[in-house]
């Protein structure tokens, strides 16, 4: 099996920490040469010299903030200058943690500006290259809940469900230039956002960290929660050569929780 992604280069977003950064450790343990995006300069700088370079590649980075789609169209813009990406990593934060009732309009358009345009404007800069290479795999990092709609996350199962439609959409109509289109769909992973949303837990609930955790676990069919690495292999797979008949498809990795076939 090609799993190799040697002379591939590839934008992984928001890999300064969690899945991201575990993204790009992988990828670039394959061989790919990791431009990181990101907002933290400082952060990107350290993480570039713990990447692998078996082939000795120069990784590099560019700084964008994704609340703000201008910044990231210039650093993509910049990127494309120097580099025929073939390998996109759409991968940021999620909107906060509430009821949909509770959320205002502005929450909406904000998270959706966050994931969908700025995924928008990375498509479109990196497709001519793709194209031109007849290879491309673009891989979103979304979540279990275009499944089914996690409680209390009222913006995010909104915008997740946008990303999903979107991605269906678009690996419908780049599927003929050999370009996949894939989703990621973590479940719970040990990630600082996983603990925000713990400790959130903590106080509504008047539980302790590790009775949230141990319900979390109890929910799931492993009994653990997962590691930002184990759903990297499965990106970095997505990735690859061996991944070409792959396409338009949502891949839980969540240890079984997804009530849903």
């Amino acid at each position: 099996m090609n799993i190799s992604l040697k002379n591939r280069h590839a934008i992984v977003c928001g890999s300064t920490q969690g899945i991201g950064l575990a993204v790009a450790k992988e990828l670039a343990s394959l061989g790919a040469t990791c431009i990181l995006l990101a907002r933290n300069e400082q952060k990107l700088q350290e993480v570039i010299r713990e990447l692998p370079a078996p082939d000795r590649q120069p990784h590099t980075y560019e700084v964008a903030d994704f609340s703000d789609p201008e910044t990231v169209g210039l650093a993509v813009t910049r990127i494309i200058e120097s580099y025929a990406i073939t390998i996109l990593i759409n991968n940021t934060g999620g909107p906060a943690a509430g009821p949909i009732t509770d959320a205002a309009a502005n929450d909406l358009e904000q998270a959706f500006r966050q994931h969908v345009i700025c995924n928008q404007l990375l498509v479109k800069a990196v497709l001519p290259a793709m194209k031109a290479a007849t290879y491309g795999r673009i891989i979103n990092i979304i979540s279990t809940s275009v499944k089914t709609p996690l409680p209390n996350l009222g913006v995010s199962n909104t915008i997740r469900a946008s990303v999903a439609a979107w991605a269906k959409t678009l690996a419908n109509e780049i599927g003929p230039f050999g370009i996949t289109v894939n989703n990621v769909l973590p479940g719970s992973t040990y990630t600082s956002r996983l603990q925000a949303l713990m400790q959130q837990n903590t106080q509504a609930s008047g539980q302790s960290v590790d009775e949230v955790e141990k319900h979390i676990k109890n929910a799931i069919p492993l009994k653990r929660i997962g590691q930002p690495e184990e759903i990297a292999n499965v990106v970095a797979f997505l990735a690859s050569p061996a991944a070409s008949y792959v396409s338009g498809v949502s891949i839980p990795v969540d240890g079984g929780k997804t009530p849903s076939i």
